[in-house]
């Protein structure tokens, strides 16, 4: 069922077509709009959330209906989802459906207790965010967090999870800023010798916060962008969809809401329908939230290569691809990294190798 879902979904966007027979592959799921720290490049700092989890039927009805379709839900948001006290409970009702799941942490709640109990959940993937190599540029960009406390909750986490010898896709990533800017070495340095760490991320910032000046070019827009096609839609706590989360991000309007219609019907609603349209016809500048979009656009061949194979697939291969296209090993036509004005971009993956 799901990789004829991935077939309807390849076709149709070979033929830009703007009505869809399929629903998306993925899913970001905001289990909880709760946080509890500050970090000046989030964009709950200018989007005031509710103090507030996802209800059990705007999450149950969400799995049940994509069930046949969706093969990863990443259960992430502007909130932490360790302070969703489901959490355990919604990675479990996922995979009793047949879907994987990933999550990110800022780690402040990732004591032994909790390391031990997720570690005991079927969770395939989770990105351990740790933006800074000291303690000055960490605690500027994640206020709230101690440096120390965090790093000894994820370095016992990644241990835990080795001495398990437990398959979750263990992530450390750090969001490259001007203050850590010259810390990536001493970053990879120290997480790629802790047991239990399989990659180290150094990825550019893609919100507006901290530089408001970025967007699309006109030539980016060459291609239409594979979240109209592909997916992951975004599911806010509330039950309102976006079409991605960068358009909740840059103010757009939902889609339509988890209950009120069928994800079929939202999936195609008429706005879905007239983004698809200029997309495909190359006028996705005329679309404000895309102009002011950050997010790379892929060459159709990748994403073709992303409805080809299942989900768990593209979920292993998708870093190094990445990887090569941020470091110009491929074309970059094929992965194009958002330029930005006065900044410097990089997108950086290493692989564990023992």
């Amino acid at each position: 069922m799901r990789a004829w879902n991935r077939a309807r979904l390849l076709w149709s966007y070979v033929r830009r077509a703007t009505r869809l027979s399929a629903l998306p592959v993925e899913y970001i799921v905001e289990t909880t709009a709760k946080c509890n720290i500050y970090c000046p490049m989030c964009p709950r700092e200018t989007h005031k959330q509710p103090k507030e989890d996802m209800s059990d039927e705007v999450f149950e009805r969400l799995v049940v209906e994509s069930r046949d379709s969706a093969e990863h839900m990443m259960l992430i948001g502007l909130g932490e989802p360790l302070l969703d006290n489901k959490i355990f409970e919604r990675i479990e009702f996922c995979e009793r459906h047949g879907v994987s799941t990933l999550l990110s942490t800022n780690g402040t709640l990732l004591d032994e207790k909790a390391a031990e109990r997720l570690l005991n959940t079927p969770l395939e993937h989770i990105t351990l965010s740790f933006d800074g190599s000291t303690k000055e540029s960490f605690e500027y960009y994640r206020k709230g967090a101690k440096f120390d406390r965090v790093r000894e909750n994820f370095v016992r986490f990644a241990k835990m999870k080795a001495a398990m010898k437990s398959k979750l896709q263990v992530v450390v990533q750090m969001v490259r800023m001007e203050k850590n800017w010259d810390e990536v070495a001493d970053f990879e340095r120290f997480w790629r010798t802790v047991p239990g760490v399989d990659q180290t991320r150094v990825k550019a910032d893609e919100t507006d916060l901290m530089s408001p000046q970025g967007g699309h070019a006109p030539a980016d827009f060459q291609y239409p962008c594979h979240y109209l096609w592909r997916g992951p839609m975004y599911v806010k706590q509330n039950g309102d969809v976006y079409p991605c989360c960068q358009s909740y991000m840059l103010d757009g309007q939902p889609v339509g809401h988890i209950g009120d219609q069928s994800l079929a019907a939202i999936w195609n609603s008429p706005e879905m329908e007239r983004m698809r349209g200029l997309h495909g016809t190359g006028r996705a500048g005329e679309i404000d939230i895309c102009g002011k979009c950050r997010t790379a656009i892929p060459h159709p061949l990748l994403v073709a290569g992303s409805l080809i194979f299942h989900g768990k697939t593209v979920r292993k291969f998708l870093p190094w691809i990445e990887k090569l296209a941020y470091w110009r090993r491929l074309p970059v036509t094929l992965l194009k990294p958002q330029e930005k004005p006065k900044a410097r971009e990089l997108v950086q993956i290493s692989e564990r190798r023992d």
